[in-house]
């Protein structure tokens, strides 16, 4: 796969993940304004693909424009990314969605630090 297809690739399933994470953080916020019950909000560790430090910044970036999660720390030794979910009973979940949709492609475009 070229760089440009991957490129394209990412941009697209990037664009499908923020209007998905954007309909349920309107239902998050919908839910807890009939009902009050708020959502557990929380940070979370991540393990993420070796990667150079563009690509695991890229990823950071695609992680926090993202509607309900924010990268709060990137630390390359560990290779594990701290994050904010807005509703953590979901983090499984939501880590695994981020490592199968947007490693492959990150990693395409930007490589390993060993290769």
């Amino acid at each position: 796969m070229s760089k440009t297809i991957a490129a394209a690739t990412l941009l697209c399933i990037f664009l499908k993940a923020v209007v998905i994470s954007g309909l349920q953080t309107i239902r998050i916020i919908l839910v807890t304004g009939l009902t009050g019950r708020r959502p557990l909000a929380g940070l979370v560790r991540m393990r993420f693909a070796p990667m150079t430090e563009n690509g695991a910044t890229l990823l950071g970036c695609l992680i926090s424009l993202t509607p309900g999660t924010t990268t709060v720390d990137i630390d390359m030794e560990r290779g594990e990314m701290l994050l904010h979910l807005l509703d953590v009973s979901g983090a499984e979940e939501a880590s695994a969605g981020i490592r199968a949709d947007f490693e492959p492609y990150i990693v395409r475009l930007f490589g390993t630090e060993a290769g």
